[in-house]
């Protein structure tokens, strides 16, 4: 498979603290990443990188490349809100806007000049059938989007980050605060999504990742130990702090 996002020699550093050091990964297109390690080891801190969100917090300095596509997404040329558009992010609790089912699906192609109500139907449909949102919300699309389940808000805002067809789908410990159904529910979506879509997640629960990712990548102290198909990783690891981690001596 092609490497889509390509990382090299990628150091960020929060004011004093070093927090990415020397990363270089590359990510595979169409596929889903796993990021997984104990709480502060950088994971969370490189997926915002892939977006820039990092760019937010005050006394950020970043060294190095990230590429998406063959593009540098750290050169002065780059638009930020294009680039958010290309690369959605799914949170760890839902947010949902505080508007209807349908505005907070049809709120990012408004953004970027679609008007056309028949247009905005057939996003908003699209995006809801994409997120397995539809048939539950069909015929309530005016009500508060804050009147769903938690699972079914956590499927609204990935449908809001699909509906400005992005190339990217980041996701930072998604369903860590949803029951085990809802959980399941979004890691089978996740599988049908990576047909269309990379996929990049942060996940603290190992077996979610043995589950749903082709790849993983094992974090510790700003650094990568190990990156390997999934099911080396877990069967095979090659690093003893791997295994330590894997087998839940640690983390």
């Amino acid at each position: 498979m092609q490497a889509f996002i390509d990382i090299q020699k990628l150091n960020l550093h929060y004011r004093t603290l070093h927090a990415l050091k020397d990363i270089t990964l590359q990510i595979q297109d169409k596929a889903i990443t796993a990021f997984i390690g104990p709480s502060g080891c950088g994971k969370s801190t490189l997926l915002r990188s892939l977006n820039r969100m990092n760019d937010r917090i005050p006394g950020t300095r970043i060294e190095g490349r990230v590429a998406i596509g063959g593009t540098d997404i750290y050169s002065p040329d780059i638009h930020i809100e294009t680039l958010r558009q290309k690369v959605g992010m799914v949170f760890q609790s839902p947010n949902p806007l505080p508007k209807s089912i349908y505005d907070n699906v049809a709120y990012g192609p408004r953004l970027h000049g679609i008007r056309s109500k028949a247009k905005l139907d057939e996003i908003v449909e699209r995006s809801l059938r994409s997120a397995a949102l539809w048939d539950e919300v069909k015929d309530v699309l005016k009500r508060s989007a804050f009147s769903l389940s938690g699972g079914q808000q956590q499927r609204l805002c990935i449908a809001r980050s699909l509906a400005v067809d992005p190339q990217i789908l980041l996701m930072d410990e998604a369903t860590a605060s949803l029951d085990p159904k809802s959980t399941a529910k979004i890691e089978e979506l996740v599988q049908e999504l990576k047909n269309r879509y990379t996929i990049v997640m942060v996940t603290h629960n190992m077996q979610q990742a043995a589950r749903v990712s082709d790849r993983t990548v094992f974090f510790l102290n700003g650094e990568i130990v190990e990156a390997a198909d999934t099911r080396y990783m877990f069967s095979e690891p090659q690093d003893s702090r791997t295994q330590d981690y894997v087998q839940g001596r640690f983390g």
